[in-house]
């Protein structure tokens, strides 16, 4: 696992790029860093060469086959990691000795502090800038979230990546810490419609444009 300094260079971000992209060439990624293809190409040698990506050919329409890139299982250590095992036995522990009422309170408690804790950093005026600013701040955290708008003007927020994935399968309360972070400091309207537990490609959240209505 590399350090939250890694993902700010130019080849952490191009890891992070994939991740949510799942393959992009060279040149997808030079458009979407401002980088020329080449500067791109030097730096996924690198991540080939170290076993975090690996490379095929495809077709795209009637043009030449184009060279797309995608990670490597292996590149899942490059994240961060939130010891699921542990978590996993700490949760089994509580709900085994005090029961699932004392487990839920206590992921209730967690989802609180945590809801706490971002309220205190995000300052934009409505629910769009807030799920901005929530982004970044999981993105800080080892967590790859962006914030589209549809045709609609829903404001979707989207997790690529889940660092309780593997605690989620046994303990689907813990979906709840979001569920609670994005009602206390985004919309009270905050509705999860896919999830990655769920075999999504994504966890996705459609939170209603305007005014701030989250908790002060």
């Amino acid at each position: 696992m590399h350090d939250a300094r890694f993902f700010q260079t130019t080849r952490g971000k191009i890891v992070t790029a994939l991740r949510r992209r799942r393959s992009a060439s060279a040149v997808d990624l030079a458009g979407e860093f401002g980088l020329s293809a080449n500067a791109v190409r030097q730096q996924l040698v690198t991540l080939e060469r170290d076993g975090y990506v690996a490379e095929r050919s495809v077709r795209r329409g009637r043009t030449k086959p184009t060279l797309e890139y995608s990670l490597t299982d292996g590149a899942e250590a490059l994240f961060p990691q939130r010891y699921d095992r542990m978590l996993g036995a700490v949760l089994r522990e509580v709900k085994s000795s005090f029961g699932s009422s004392a487990l839920e309170t206590v992921i209730a408690k967690i989802g609180t502090r945590e809801a706490e804790k971002y309220r205190s950093k995000l300052t934009a005026p409505d629910s769009k800038g807030r799920a901005i600013e929530l982004a970044a701040l999981l993105q800080k955290n080892g967590v790859e979230a962006d914030v589209v708008e549809t045709a609609s003007g829903t404001i979707e927020l989207r997790e690529h990546n889940c660092p309780y994935a593997k605690t989620v399968g046994e303990h689907p309360e813990v979906c709840s810490i979001i569920h609670t972070v994005l009602h206390d400091t985004v919309s009270p309207q905050a509705k999860q419609v896919e999830s990655l537990a769920t075999g999504g490609s994504a966890c996705r959240f459609e939170i209603a444009a305007g005014p701030n209505t989250a908790h002060p």
